[in-house]
Formats: C-alpha cells, sequence, structure tokens
C-alpha cells in the first residue's frame, strides 16, 4: 500500500448525522474565527484557507444517508463564522452589516468550499449507488444459478417415461 494512502487510513472516519455535520462544521468555523480575529487580525485568508478542509472534512464525514447534508451546511457554517472575524462594532445592525459585507468580499472562499463539499458529496453518492448496483446484480446471478441448479438436478432426479 502506498504511504500517503496508509496515512489516510491512520485519519479517524467518524461517521456525522446531518445535525452532527451541521454541528461540526459550525462549531470550527465559529472557533476558527475566533482564533483568526486574536492571532491574525482577522485575516480573510487565514479564514477561508480553513473553511476549505472544514468543507472537505464536514462532506467525508457525514454519513451515506445524510450526503445532501454537507454542502448545505458548510455554507451556513461560513456565515456564522465570519460574524467575529468581520469586525463589526456597535449595535445589532452594525454587526449583521458587517457580516454580509464579509460575506460579499469573501464570496469566492464561499463557492469553493460549497464546491468541495458538493463534489465529495456526489463522488460518495455515485460510489454509493454503484455499489448497491453490483451487490444486485451479484444477488441476481446467484439467484439465477441456484434457479438453473434446481432445474438441472430436478431434471436429472426426474423419472424417464418412455
Amino acid at each position: 500500500m502506498p504511504p500517503v494512502a496508509a496515512a489516510l487510513r491512520a485519519l479517524p472516519n467518524p461517521r456525522l448525522t446531518g445535525l452532527g455535520t451541521g454541528l461540526f462544521a459550525t462549531v470550527s468555523m465559529v472557533f476558527l474565527g475566533f482564533v483568526d480575529s486574536f492571532l491574525f487580525g482577522s485575516s480573510p485568508a487565514f479564514f477561508g484557507a480553513m473553511f476549505l478542509p472544514v468543507s472537505a472534512a464536514t462532506a467525508l464525514w457525514v454519513r451515506t444517508a445524510d450526503l445532501v447534508t454537507a454542502p448545505i451546511a458548510v455554507p451556513i457554517a461560513f456565515a456564522l463564522g465570519t460574524v467575529p472575524v468581520s469586525g463589526g462594532t456597535g449595535g445589532f445592525a452594525a454587526q449583521a452589516m458587517a457580516v454580509v459585507t464579509s460575506l460579499a468580499m469573501h464570496a469566492g472562499w464561499l463557492y469553493g468550499g460549497t464546491l468541495i463539499a458538493g463534489v465529495i458529496a456526489t463522488v460518495r453518492k455515485i460510489r454509493q449507488m454503484g455499489r448497491r448496483q453490483s451487490e444486485r446484480d451479484a444477488a441476481a446471478r446467484a439467484a439465477e444459478s441456484a434457479r438453473s441448479g434446481a432445474a438441472v438436478r430436478a431434471a436429472v432426479r426426474a423419472p424417464r417415461r418412455g
């Protein structure tokens, strides 16, 4: 096995529900927003660059039944994570305006992370559909083989009339 594949297999492989996916992405982005605000002075490059791996991890760790939630949860998490980074001062209206401005100014990161989550979720869904189809095909072949074997055994056992 290649060393990269072995390293990837050593990573954790949790399976999050739809709600867990949203919570994971939101908590991660809000935490990274506070880290960015305190350490880097609200650097959009750091926040956006950290959003991409959070988006990928969210799409990789969601359960197969909840794959559709990953591309929905990551933009919401990005929006909530921009609250500490946006730099709004004053009341609620000023903070909301700063968040909206931040979302507009960093739409590239938002679209990129959402695209990553969407592509990963789509590929996982296509692979799942392929596995299910191959399982159905194998079951159909086994059933056909069992039916034809039973027919041959019945023909061999049947008394000859003549």
